[in-house]
């Protein structure tokens, strides 16, 4: 992809929510407001969310029901998240970025194009 084309899908995500990973495993997400050569990103109205601890995933396989084989046990723990706002993700500690799309972003977007 050229520059210029680079350049013009970025600003076509300017406003979009992204969902972007880091290297210690959590997960923001925000609306995506800017970006700059060394590739850090802001987002703005931002949750950060992180895969539950160790010592918490313990701990439910500990208070799972005795019912069933171990085998076929299958645990479900949420993820915590909390609402930071604004929020600069350094270009060095992102794996990867998604656009989050949801049915009203899709719809509106439908009617842009």
């Amino acid at each position: 992809m050229d520059e210029s084309k680079a350049v013009q899908y970025l600003e076509s995500l300017i406003g979009r929510t992204l969902r972007v990973h880091a290297t210690d495993t959590r997960i923001f997400v925000g609306v995506f407001k800017c970006t700059d050569a060394a590739r850090n990103i802001i987002l703005a109205n931002t949750h950060e969310y992180r895969y539950p601890t160790t010592a918490a995933v313990q701990d439910a396989a500990l208070n799972t029901t005795p019912e069933t084989p171990k085998e076929s046990q299958k645990l479900k723990l949420n993820m915590t998240s909390r609402f930071i706002g604004l929020v600069v993700v350094p270009g060095q500690h992102i794996t990867s970025i998604e656009l989050e799309e949801t049915p009203q972003s899709r719809k509106a977007s439908a009617t842009v194009s």
